[in-house]
C-alpha cells in the first residue's frame, strides 16, 4: 500500500476522501468536504493536471529553449513508436489533424523530428526524431524519471507499478467512452 504523506489520501472504510494541506495545494482546504470516491478522483485529477500544466514548460525547455510544453508528450509518442504518421498522432491524442500538423512543423523547425515518405502510403508521411530530437528528448526524458524517482523514493516498487497500470487503465476506459458516443 501507498504511505500517506499527508496529502490527499483514500479513507476507504467510509468510502471518502481525507484532504490534507500540501505546500504545493493552494486549491486544498483543510475543513473540505467528505467526497464520494469520483469526487475525490475528479479532485485528484484536477490537481494532477494543474500541476503537469505548471511543470510543462520546464520540461518541454529541457528538451528545446522553444518547445511549446504541449509538444513534449508529442515528441515522448514518436520516440516510442517511430515511424509514426500525423493522422495516428492526432487520433491517439484526441486532437485535430491540423493542431498536430502545427506542432510537427515547429518541431521539424527546431530540428526535433523529420519527415519521411510513407513507403505504404507515397500522399502520407512517417514522422521520427532526428538524433538531435532523440538525445535531447531522452537528457529530458531521464531528469524526469529521476524527479520521479525522488518523489516517489518512499513507495514500494509495486505501488508505483500498479498505479502506472491503474492511470493507463484509466486512460484507455476513457478513451472507449469517448468513442463510444456515450
Amino acid at each position: 500500500m501507498v504511505p500517506n504523506t499527508d496529502r490527499s489520501s483514500t479513507d476507504t472504510s467510509v468510502g471518502r476522501v481525507a484532504v490534507g494541506k500540501d505546500a504545493d495545494d493552494d486549491t486544498a482546504e483543510d475543513n473540505a468536504p467528505e467526497q464520494g470516491p469520483f469526487e475525490g478522483l475528479e479532485r485528484e485529477l484536477r490537481l494532477v493536471i494543474r500541476r503537469a500544466q505548471s511543470n510543462g514548460a520546464s520540461i518541454a525547455r529541457r528538451v528545446h529553449p522553444e518547445l511549446d510544453a504541449s509538444a513534449y508528450p508529442l515528441l515522448a509518442h514518436i520516440a516510442e513508436r517511430p515511424g509514426a504518421r500525423g493522422s495516428d498522432l492526432a487520433t491517439f491524442f484526441g486532437v485535430g489533424r491540423a493542431t498536430v500538423s502545427r506542432q510537427l512543423s515547429r518541431l521539424f523547425e527546431l530540428g526535433l523530428v523529420e519527415r519521411t515518405v510513407d513507403p505504404d502510403d507515397s500522399r502520407g508521411q512517417r514522422i521520427t526524431l532526428t538524433p538531435d530530437g532523440a538525445a535531447r528528448f531522452e537528457r529530458a526524458r531521464t531528469r524526469r524519471l529521476a524527479m520521479l524517482e525522488g518523489a516517489l523514493a518512499t513507495w514500494e516498487t509495486e505501488d508505483v507499478a500498479q498505479l502506472a497500470q491503474l492511470l493507463n487503465r484509466y486512460s484507455a476506459d476513457i478513451v472507449a467512452w469517448k468513442q463510444s458516443g456515450r
